[in-house]
């Protein structure tokens, strides 16, 4: 295999520890037993806070993508977080995507988001069009009405907060597509410095 094919769907993300998805999957339980429509709901394990995601890159792009966050983690960027809130993207309106949100050092985490995205510019990564919004992804909406439920679900979990923790390690993710969904394998791990 040469290291320049593009075989490796990869991107870069925070994963909350256990006992963290472990409420947000007890959450998720609740809510499967709530809201009604089609919904594809996130495998238990598959929930992370990405960062930057690449697409498809090469094993040279990998070695990249890791000397740049390595280089960018040294200058020590602690960071606490809090899983809390549902929300949908787009819009109440028309959801597509049904998600917790995150609480704590966001404006670090944007910040350190912001540079991650300035250096990957540097070596062919383009910018992301939409803006940031750190969250767990709990379900994708596969009809085009709303979800019966969905409404009275987001009024009643509007208070849902896990507790807080702190993120140690940024990781690189590897995401292989299957008919019975996206399996993650860690391609690399990036200890934050404080």
């Amino acid at each position: 295999m040469l290291n320049s094919e593009k075989n490796i769907r990869a991107f870069l993300a925070v994963e909350p520890p256990e006992e963290i998805l472990q409420a947000v999957i007890r959450l998720q339980e609740k809510l499967k037993q709530e809201i009604r429509g089609r919904l594809s709901w996130t495998r238990p394990g598959g929930q992370h806070l990405t960062l930057k995601f690449f697409g498809d890159v090469s094993k040279d792009d990998v070695d990249s993508i890791g000397r740049v966050a390595q280089d960018l983690l040294k200058s020590g960027a602690s960071l606490n977080l809090q899983i809390e809130k549902l929300g949908v993207f787009p819009d109440a309106r028309k959801p597509r995507v049904l998600w917790c949100g995150t609480a704590g050092d966001v404006e670090k985490l944007a910040a350190l988001h912001k540079q991650l995205e300035a250096d990957f510019i540097e070596i062919g990564f383009p910018k992301e069009d939409r803006p940031f919004r750190a969250h767990l992804t709990l379900a994708r909406v596969k009809e085009p009405r709303r979800p019966v439920g969905m409404d009275e679900a987001l009024q009643k979990y509007r208070d849902f907060s896990t507790g807080v923790f702190a993120v140690r390690e940024l990781i690189l993710f590897q995401s292989k597509l299957t008919p019975q969904g996206a399996i993650y394998t860690r391609l690399a791990t990036f200890p934050l410095e404080s």
